[in-house]
């Protein structure tokens, strides 16, 4: 603990000194945020909320959003094998033996979290999306019901000026190949972009292997001077290989190990385990400035999933559909001391989902074990009222009205007539302030509920059966915090504390077999620390060796415990939350030099993790070091070339990127790569 709040200590007294010693009269552009409807200054803003915008996403390699996610602070996110996401947000990965639970996810103005509360984020390439906004904890008002947080990501071509045609060539280890291109044009009332992506890699593991082919469109149109249209659509075909969780005997043997057999069970390769999974997803919003002071805004989508899972002990088929509706209407106001803006809504989903389970014959599917359909709807109505008096105390209230059910039918081994389990009608209030000290400091403070009801998945899981004694968890979430932002721009401070109780906490238990299922906990306490810290030491200039040099710093602290939790007849009340490290440190250097010539570094520091409720096996600390250099504006006639190479896991760490919680018979660890490297180049045309 010591050593890491030193690192937090010596980022923020590396700022004294610079401030002393380097130019502070250049101002940089202020960040400007949208997390509920209007845009407002980050320094503002009354939640806590991580921003990934495409100047960092360029940063990292391009194959995978991991890295650049793993900066915000208060967020984990995994990739047990190559196109295998996971992520927690304040919180644990105890829900998601795979994929992203507990989250909502929207794509601009469409949910991509389905009904069932599934989230499939691994659908998207790094290349459709231009920037994200991390909303952590509970964001019951607008967003629905979640425990977790909230992720806005803005798609690529919905911004003011798509024009022009990129094409972008990457290569590395373990087979590695990526290349990606979109073509946008904006034609005064009309403008589209078009992006496409193929992706492969090999794996560090045996039988890791993975595809993705991609292609997204958005379109936008001002067919009249007060409303417009915009759509998105994507396509996704994705194929990786599952090499399952290993011992820590096998670990220490052979990390590239895939999961051997084991008595009657065959090995990852002979099941030939692995996802196959296709989606495609659409949505349509209209925008009407109706007057001055109303706006409607409605959205209809829809997604279709067909996934397919060769496991160890069985071959799962289903299929997903999904179709919702978003819509809401804004009155806003200008008087002289205050500013207000008032908006309600509703948005309603409904996804149906087809389980069949069969054998597993060598990869193949087999006799028919087990077959179910499972009909989930989610709605909720919401109103959130923004008041800004003088500005300088922004005041936001906010609540939703949430309901959610299933139905499900059995057709085989046994036929069970179609039921309904519905659950309580829940209220979700928030009421959330910031206050400007004066134009560069500000305080903030919030409280929320946070409710979350099982998944489709975790209802049905892996062990093939219904479970409908499967309880909502929820609780209350309350923080505080302060931001700084220096006059120039330059300098940018928050630092939140929080805590969360989490009731009926869900989380996830393994069979002897290797099949899931999922049990309400006792209850959570969670206690965290979140800081953010980045400082341009030397802002953007046009002269001298170094022409720009940040630095940043991201600090989680969570001291996360379970409460009154009693497993069958073990109490793991007071035991540390299974999957959460207590301390990360991430830190960045980017270096701009001239004629184009960078240099970034970041280092991830995490600390052990328990990898069972009983707190008896912990996956070990670890220091994973990534740098990057390139080349860019080389121009060649209308283009513009960009060249660079990068390193991963520089001090060649053995560690696991994603942990199987909880396994049955010890098979926590899936070793992540060793030391790699990567090159490649960007080419950009514009029409101008």
């Amino acid at each position: 603990m010591k050593k890491i709040l030193t690192v937090v200590l010596v980022s923020c007294s590396f700022y004294s000194y610079a401030q002393l010693s380097t130019d502070t009269t250049k101002k940089l552009k202020e960040v400007i945020i949208r997390p509920y409807f209007s845009p407002q200054p980050l320094l503002r803003s009354t939640g806590s909320i991580g921003v990934i915008d495409t100047t960092l996403l360029n940063k990292q390699q391009g194959a995978s959003l991991v890295a650049a996610v793993n900066t915000v602070s208060g967020v984990r996110m995994e990739e047990r094998s190559p196109g295998s996401y996971r992520l927690s947000i304040r919180g644990s990965l105890l829900r998601s033996p795979f994929g992203v639970r507990n989250v909502k996810i929207y794509l601009d103005e469409f949910p991509l979290t389905d009904a069932g509360g599934n989230s499939y984020l691994n659908a998207l390439d790094v290349a459709g999306i231009h920037s994200m906004q991390v909303l952590k904890g509970p964001q019951s008002g607008v967003f629905g019901a979640n425990s977790g947080g909230v992720i806005l990501i803005q798609p690529q071509g919905l911004q003011q000026d798509p024009t022009g045609i990129a094409v972008n060539l990457q290569g590395g280890s373990f087979g590695l190949f990526k290349e990606s291109a979109s073509i946008g044009a904006n034609l005064g009332k009309y403008q589209f972009n078009i992006t496409q992506a193929y992706q492969r890699s090999d794996g560090y593991r045996d039988h890791s292997a993975m595809k993705r082919n991609f292609i997204q469109t958005t379109q936008r149109f001002q067919y009249a001077p007060s409303a417009s249209l915009k759509a998105l659509v994507f396509y996704s075909d994705l194929a990786y290989e599952t090499p399952g969780g290993l011992t820590a005997a096998q670990l220490a043997i052979n990390p590239k190990l895939s999961r051997p057999a084991a008595g009657a069970i065959r090995s990852a390769i002979d099941q030939q385990a692995a996802i196959y999974s296709k989606t495609i997803f659409a949505g349509v919003s209209n925008d009407w400035q109706i007057s001055e002071n109303f706006k409607h805004v409605i959205s209809v989508f829809g997604s279709y999933t067909d996934f397919k899972n060769p496991f160890i002990t069985n071959y799962e088929h289903r299929t997903e559909s999904t179709l919702g509706l978003r819509t809401y209407v804004e009155y806003a106001k200008k008087l002289q001391d205050v500013n207000y803006r008032f908006n309600v809504g509703l948005e309603s989903a409904q996804t149906g989902t087809n389980y069949k389970n069969s054998q597993n014959n060598f990869g193949v599917e087999g006799n028919l074990t087990a077959h179910d359909k499972l009909n989930a709807a989610s709605n909720f109505a919401f109103a959130h009222l923004n008041f800004d008096f003088y500005d300088r105390l922004l005041v936001e209230l906010s609540t939703s009205v949430n309901l959610f059910k299933y139905n499900y039918e059995s057709i085989a081994p046994v036929a069970i007539e179609k039921r309904t389990n519905s659950f309580d009608v829940t209220l979700m209030p928030r009421i959330a302030l910031s206050y400007l000290l004066n134009s560069q400091f500000s305080i903030k403070g919030s409280a929320s509920r946070g409710y979350s009801p099982p998944t489709i998945s975790e209802v049905r899981a892996s062990d093939q059966q219904i479970n409908t004694d499967l309880q909502a968890e929820s609780g209350w979430n309350y923080e505080t915090g302060l931001k700084f932002q220096d006059v120039n721009q330059r300098l940018f401070i928050d630092l939140t504390g929080f805590y969360y109780h989490l009731n009926d906490a869900i989380v996830r238990r393994s069979n002897t077999n290797d099949t899931d299922y999922f049990i309400n906990a006792g209850g959570t306490n969670q206690w965290g620390l979140e800081t953010s810290l980045a400082y341009w030491l030397i802002a953007q200039k046009s002269s001298g060796f170094i022409q720009g040099l940040q630095i940043r710093n991201s600090y989680t602290l969570s001291k996360f415990k379970f409460d009154d939790y009693i497993d069958r007849t073990v109490d793991y009340s007071g035991n540390n939350l299974t999957g959460v490290p207590k301390n990360i440190v991430v830190s960045s250097l980017d270096v701009n030099f001239p004629k184009g010539y960078y240099f970034y570094a970041q280092h991830n520091f995490t600390s052990k993790i328990p990898l069972n409720d009983a707190n008896t096996v912990f996956a070990g600390q670890y220091h994973l070091l990534q740098a990057k250099i390139g080349l860019r504006d080389i121009k060649i006639h209308k283009a513009v070339l960009e060249l660079f190479v990068g390193a991963d896991n520089i001090l060649n760490q053995q560690y696991s990127l994603g942990n199987d919680l909880n396994a049955a018979n010890g098979r926590y660890f899936n070793p992540a790569a060793t030391r790699n490297f990567y090159g490649g180049l960007a080419l950009k045309f514009r029409n101008n």
